[in-house]
């Protein structure tokens, strides 16, 4: 039996984490430590919260005393925590100095004093772009070139973890995914967002030219490949996380809901881009692959018609949560 602190356990993607892991793991404990805000809802774990290996605790990664009692009783540190959205970032980037590179230096510290196993989740954007003419991708080798403040603050998350690694022989991994769909999923992101949309009658909101290309990984696979770094991956390395899906552009993606939703696409509306937009990720798996025998389960189309469905079934859950988020960019002249 393993004790896991999981951070930012009620977000998106440490949520559909805690699921997966009592599924794989049911006789595991585990500790989840987060700060509700915007993006935490206990209501994504309600099915669990009664699980008597389950503890929430309400708390900010920040604080060391809180952090520091929690690592000490856990044998493995498994770091969700962050802000995490890209227009959020633009509007206020100290919370995301402040929650990603503070708060990640605080669980390390406290992982340092009690030597305790580091696993520290990350983002493919802290590389930057690809040319949309090309066909490289991102793989453990590439560059850092963050062109956003959220992906500037995960990039240097990512150093300090690496450095505590070299410096004080902390043992740790990362993963730096692509980018995320599925249920829980905050209806401001890209795809909940335009679900929604949709489900309401209202058109979806495509920046620029639409040509954006994004690798999409199904949450769960997200959480394997994670549960596999775990078990076996080696202490020190990066492994690399993506989905299965070729190039698809933030268009095809609203063709793709159109299509299964039946409607057309005189419900897609073009808006003026964003600051810092990065034109395409993609990411090479091969790594985590060969060493982990981790791939890629659910392709991109049928999943993502499994998530359409999930928002159709859910709408007590995002209605208020979307409600609040386009109260706060109208407030910002968004």
């Amino acid at each position: 039996m393993s004790k896991l602190l999981v951070t930012g356990g009620a977000g998106f993607i440490g949520s559909n984490f805690i699921h997966y892991w009592f599924k794989e793991h049911p006789d595991d404990q585990i500790t989840n430590l987060d700060a509700l805000t915007y993006a935490g809802n206990l209501d994504n774990l309600k099915e669990i919260a009664a699980n008597s290996n389950y503890t929430f605790v309400k708390g900010d990664i920040c604080n060391p005393e809180i952090v520091d009692e929690l690592v000490e009783a856990a044998d493995i540190i498994v770091h969700f925590a962050a802000e995490s959205h890209v227009d959020r970032s633009i509007l206020g980037p100290e919370a995301f100095v402040e929650t990603n590179v503070k708060g990640t230096f605080v669980l390390l510290e406290a992982a340092r004093k009690h030597n305790k196993r580091f696993h520290h989740v990350s983002t493919d954007e802290v590389f930057g772009a690809l040319p949309l003419d090309s066909e490289e991708k991102f793989t453990e080798k590439t560059l850092y070139e963050p062109h956003s403040p959220y992906s500037a603050s995960k990039a240097g998350s990512d150093h300090l973890v690496r450095a505590y690694h070299t410096t004080f022989d902390l043992p740790i991994t990362i993963t730096n995914c692509s980018n995320n769909f599925g249920p829980y999923q905050h209806p401001e992101k890209f795809i909940p967002r335009m679900i929604t949309n949709l489900i309401d009658g209202d058109k979806v909101k495509i920046y620029g030219d639409g040509k954006y290309v994004r690798d999409w990984l199904y949450v769960t696979d997200h959480c394997r490949a994670i549960d596999a770094v775990l078990q076996k991956g080696k202490i020190g390395e990066t492994y690399l996380i993506g989905g299965m899906t070729d190039d698809v552009n933030n268009l095809a993606v609203a063709q793709i809901l159109l299509e299964y939703m039946n409607l057309g696409e005189d419900k897609i509306e073009y808006v003026k881009d964003r600051p810092g937009h990065d034109r395409r990720y993609a990411v090479d798996w091969r790594k985590i692959n060969k060493n982990l025998d981790w791939e890629p389960q659910h392709t991109f189309a049928q999943w993502l018609q499994k998530t359409v469905d999930w928002y159709r079934a859910n709408e007590s859950w995002w209605r208020p949560l979307k409600a609040e988020s386009e109260k706060m960019y109208k407030q910002s002249g968004q």
